[in-house]
């Protein structure tokens, strides 16, 4: 299996913005179907944004429609999650994963997770 890293977290201010992107360990991402996901403290994990290898087909949580999008390099190199008018509520450990579908957003069960990346909102 590729394993995912995560990187481009940090902490921002309410309404800022900032870019997270998914980069495989080795080789590229070329065919994979990759979904965003996020767990915040005390909550399970949730789907927040899914791509197609093609591009044709993105999807998003209800909670983020018009503030993240989703976007893959040319050279299949990496997945980003570009974010805008960011808020507290976004406050979570964001994880990219290899997924089979992105008609859902369901988490993937027994999926070999990486450290993720912790994005944080102050109010």
């Amino acid at each position: 299996q590729v394993q995912l890293v995560e990187s481009g977290g940090g902490l921002v201010q309410s309404g800022g913005s900032m870019r997270l992107s998914c980069t495989p360990s080795r080789f590229t991402l070329r065919y994979y179907l990759i979904a965003w996901f996020r767990q915040a403290p005390g909550k399970e994990r949730e789907g927040v944004s899914c791509i197609s290898y093609s591009t044709s087909t993105t999807a998003y949580a209800d909670s983020v429609k018009g503030r993240f999008t989703i976007s893959r390099d040319s050279a299949e190199k990496a997945v980003y999650l570009q974010m805008s008018s960011l808020k507290p509520e976004d406050t979570a450990v964001y994880y990219c994963a290899i997924v089979s579908t992105c008609n859902t957003l369901d988490v993937p069960q027994h999926y070999s997770w990486g450290q993720g990346t912790q994005v944080t909102v102050s109010s």
